[in-house]
C-alpha cells in the first residue's frame, strides 16, 4: 500500500526512507519547535482577531495559512516517524507532535508543563533538574 500525504511534502516516503536516522531526528526536532512557535503565533493571532471589529483580512489569511503549514508540519512528523519505525528505531514521546493548549506555552514532547526543563546547581554543587536532584556518578555521567 502506498502514502498518500494529503499536503504537499518536500520529500516523498521513499526520499525519506533513504535518510540516516540523525537526519530525520534533527528533522523532527526541528519541525517540533517549528510547531510550537507557529501554535503560540495562532494563539496571539485568535486573540487579535476574536478582540478586532470588523475583522482585519490579512489577519485572517495569515492564520488560514499557518494552519495549512501546522497540518502540513504534523504529517511531516508522522512520515518521518513512520520511517524511524520501518528502521527499528524505538519510539518515544520525544518524537510526537507537540500538543496545542490555550492555557500556556505549547506542550514539547519530554515537558509536559510545556516549560524548558530548568538545570542548575543547589548550594552544595549538585546538579539539579526542574528544582529535583540530579543523581550524578563519577564514572559514568549525570543520572535525571
Amino acid at each position: 500500500m502506498e502514502y498518500r500525504p494529503r499536503y504537499n511534502q518536500p520529500f516523498t516516503l521513499e526520499e525519506a526512507r533513504q535518510l540516516a536516522v540523525p537526519i530525520i531526528t534533527e528533522e523532527i526536532s526541528r519541525l517540533q519547535n517549528s510547531l510550537t512557535h507557529l501554535y503560540q503565533t495562532q494563539d496571539e493571532l485568535q486573540d487579535v482577531l476574536s478582540s478586532s471589529s470588523p475583522e482585519d483580512a490579512d489577519l485572517s489569511q495569515a492564520f488560514e495559512e499557518n494552519e495549512v503549514v501546522i497540518g502540513s508540519q504534523k504529517e511531516r512528523i508522522a512520515m518521518l516517524r513512520m520511517v524511524l519505525a520501518e528502521k527499528g528505531v524505538p519510539m518515544s514521546a520525544h518524537y510526537d507532535v507537540p500538543q496545542r493548549t490555550r492555557d500556556g506555552p505549547p506542550r514539547t514532547p519530554n515537558q509536559p508543563d510545556g516549560g524548558q526543563a530548568e538545570v542548575s546547581t543547589r548550594g552544595n554543587g549538585a546538579p539539579s533538574v526542574n528544582g529535583h536532584s540530579a543523581g550524578v556518578n563519577e564514572d559514568e555521567g549525570v543520572y535525571l
